[in-house]
């Protein structure tokens, strides 16, 4: 029985990419990509020449038995997604289930994704957080958002760039004016920018200079009354 490999791509700078990823795509027997024009640049930069096949959110569940009859043939297979690490808001998720539930050996490879730095640079507490990944767009959005104010870890979420604006305000809206905001964008890449402050403040900054490129956004959770209370402590 072959295995499936999950391997992390770039997501911006082509030198985050491992000496293991490259010998990995290059030996396994096929490459999934969620788009094969843009991992085909990937893969003619580092010189692999391993087939490739599309696999992405429209044809998943249609592909998944196939691609578990291969791995049960012998075949070694390995996903990748446009960048970052794959079921990360990619696909990737249906097929590692998929290989969990017919036991077979799934080997996820360390490597990039936006998230873990856009939170560790953030300056916000980074020991108990919650990945939120993109909000839904309409229905639920609201409910969601209730909920996500009473939360007391630090949230990560993904944000298109055009909705970013409209992000913040909806933050100032369910958060309040105050709550500390990070949001990094284009992460290692040569235009890479951090902006943190207030969600007030820093809906300012990106209405007065629209964002492009890929954003995550990094936001403080709820100080508990009992936490706020807090005197400080006194050693003298």
């Amino acid at each position: 029985m072959g295995k499936l490999y999950l391997v992390p791509t770039p997501i911006g700078n082509l030198e985050d990419m491992t000496f293991r990823a490259i010998k990995v795509l290059k030996e396994v027997d096929l490459i999934l990509a969620e788009d094969t024009r843009t991992s085909g640049k990937l893969l003619k930069h580092f010189e692999i020449a391993t087939h490739m096949h599309s696999h992405h959110m429209h044809n998943e569940h249609k592909t998944v038995e196939n691609i578990i009859k291969r791995i049960q043939a012998g075949e070694n297979i390995a996903l990748i997604s446009d960048a970052g690490t794959p079921a990360i808001s990619d696909p990737g998720f249906l097929l590692t289930r998929a290989c969990v539930e017919h036991n077979i050996e799934v080997d996820c490879l360390p490597g990039a994704t936006a998230f873990v730095p856009a939170l560790v640079n953030s300056g916000l507490p980074n020991d108990k957080f919650i990945f939120e990944g993109f909000l839904p767009d309409k229905k639920g959005r609201q409910t969601r958002y209730l909920a996500l104010a009473e939360e007391t870890r630090t949230m990560i979420l993904y944000v298109s760039p055009h909705k970013l604006t409209k992000t913040l305000a909806e933050f100032v809206q369910y958060f309040g004016a105050d709550r500390q905001v990070s949001v990094s964008r284009e992460i290692s890449k040569l235009h890479e920018e951090t902006v943190r402050g207030t969600a007030e403040d820093v809906l300012k900054h990106f209405e007065a200079k629209p964002a492009k490129g890929e954003i995550v956004v990094v936001v403080a959770g709820k100080i508990s009354v009992k936490e706020s209370k807090k005197e400080p402590q006194n050693h003298d």
